[in-house]
C-alpha cells in the first residue's frame, strides 16, 4: 500500500465532498465515488436497470467519446496521491483512466466548472478490475474540485484523493478546532493503533460507533499509549475536549495533553514540553471538556492515555496564529 494512503480522503463525503456533474450514470449514481464507506456487494441483487453497484456505473457506449465524473472536494488542499478503486467491477469496469484538478473560489457551478483551466494529475492510465488502482501525484498546487475521467465506460466504485488539507483562511473563524483534520491537522506519530487508526480522532462530527476511533491493544506492561497531532497551525489552545463516546469497557483510566512549539524546540527534548492538561480521571463513554489555561503558543499536542483503550474525538480550540495559516494557503495557491 502507498504511504499515501494514510494520509486524509479530500473527497470524502465525510468533509462534504460531493459531485456537483456528470455526464451518465445510467446504472449507478457517481454520488458513491465520495462515500467514506468500505464497498459492498450483494450477487444476483437486480434491480430495474441490472444489477445493482455500490459505485459509478455508466451506460455502454455506442459511439466514440469518454464518461467523466467532477467531484467538489469536501477539504481542498495538496494532492499526494490518487485511489482509483473498482471493487467488484469485473466485466465492465474502464480500461483506462485520467484525473484532473482545479482551483476554483467559492462556489461554481457546472458551467464554470467546464471552463476551468483543468491540470492534470494523473495521465489516462490503465486501470485493474476490482481492484485498487493506486496513483502518486506530484504536485504542491492547492485544489478545490477533481475531475475523473474514465476511458470509454464502465463502473467505479470509489475515488479517493489523499492529500493534506489546505484551508483558506478567509473562511476561518478566530477560534477554531485546530486538531480537525478538516482544517490541516494530522497524526504525525501514534504508539500503537491496533483496534482503530487515530486519524478518526480528528475527523468531523460524533463518532458513529466504536469502530469510528482510535483503539489500542490491551497493554501488558507499565506503559501507556499515545499519540501525537500536529496542529492546523501554531495556535494557543484555550478548551480541549477528550470524548471517549462508545467506549464503555474499554475507555482509557486517565489522560494528559502537553505541548510544543517545534520552531523553538524539539519533540524529543522533553524540556521543551509544556503542560496543557495535568493527569486528569475519563469517564466510559462521555464527552469530557476542559478549559486550559494560558499556555505558550504550540505546533504538537501529544495526548498520553493511561494506560491504553479508546478515544473517539479529540478537539482542541484555540487561537491561530494568523501569519502562519496564510503563509501555507499563499504557498500552495
Amino acid at each position: 500500500m502507498e504511504e499515501f494512503t494514510l494520509l486524509p480522503d479530500l473527497a470524502s463525503r465525510l468533509y462534504g465532498g460531493g459531485v456537483v456533474f456528470t455526464n451518465d450514470e445510467f446504472f449507478a449514481a457517481a454520488d458513491h465515488l465520495v462515500d467514506p464507506a468500505t464497498p459492498v456487494f450483494a450477487p444476483h441483487t437486480f434491480g430495474h436497470k441490472g444489477q445493482v453497484y455500490d459505485g459509478w456505473e455508466t451506460r455502454r457506449r455506442r459511439e466514440p467519446g469518454h464518461d467523466e465524473a467532477i467531484i467538489r472536494l469536501g477539504a481542498p488542499g495538496v494532492v499526494h496521491g490518487i485511489d482509483i478503486d473498482t471493487a467488484f467491477f469485473t466485466g465492465n469496469y474502464p480500461p483506462y483512466a485520467s484525473v484532473d484538478g482545479c482551483a476554483f473560489d467559492g462556489y461554481p457551478d457546472a458551467l464554470q466548472l467546464a471552463h476551468a483551466p483543468w491540470v492534470p494529475l494523473v495521465p489516462r492510465s490503465p486501470l485493474a478490475g476490482d481492484s485498487q488502482n493506486l496513483f502518486a501525484v506530484d504536485s504542491r498546487q492547492r485544489y478545490t474540485h477533481i475531475r475523473l475521467t474514465i476511458y470509454p465506460d464502465g463502473g467505479v466504485a470509489r475515488l479517493r484523493v489523499h492529500g493534506e488539507v489546505v484551508p483558506d483562511p478567509r473562511l476561518l473563524p478566530s477560534v477554531f478546532d485546530v486538531a480537525a483534520a478538516e482544517h490541516g491537522a494530522r497524526i504525525a506519530g501514534c504508539s500503537n493503533m491496533f483496534y482503530g487508526h487515530p486519524q478518526n480522532m480528528l475527523n468531523p462530527g460524533l463518532a458513529r460507533s466504536m469502530g469510528d476511533g482510535w483503539e489500542t491493544a490491551r497493554r501488558r506492561d507499565d506503559a501507556n499509549d499515545w499519540v501525537l497531532v500536529q496542529l492546523a497551525a501554531p495556535a494557543v489552545i484555550e478548551l480541549a475536549e477528550l470524548d471517549t463516546s462508545h467506549f464503555k469497557g474499554n475507555a482509557p483510566g486517565s489522560a494528559t495533553l502537553r505541548g510544543i512549539d517545534t520552531r523553538t524546540g524539539l519533540l524529543d527534548d522533553p524540556d521543551d514540553w509544556f503542560e496543557l492538561l495535568p493527569q486528569v480521571r475519563l469517564s466510559p463513554d462521555t464527552r469530557h471538556r476542559f478549559p486550559i489555561p494560558v499556555v505558550p503558543v504550540a505546533t504538537h499536542v501529544r495526548l498520553d492515555i493511561f494506560p491504553d483503550g479508546g478515544m473517539a474525538r479529540l478537539h482542541l480550540y484555540g487561537r491561530p496564529d494568523g501569519p502562519a495559516l496564510r503563509a501555507r494557503y499563499e504557498a500552495t495557491t
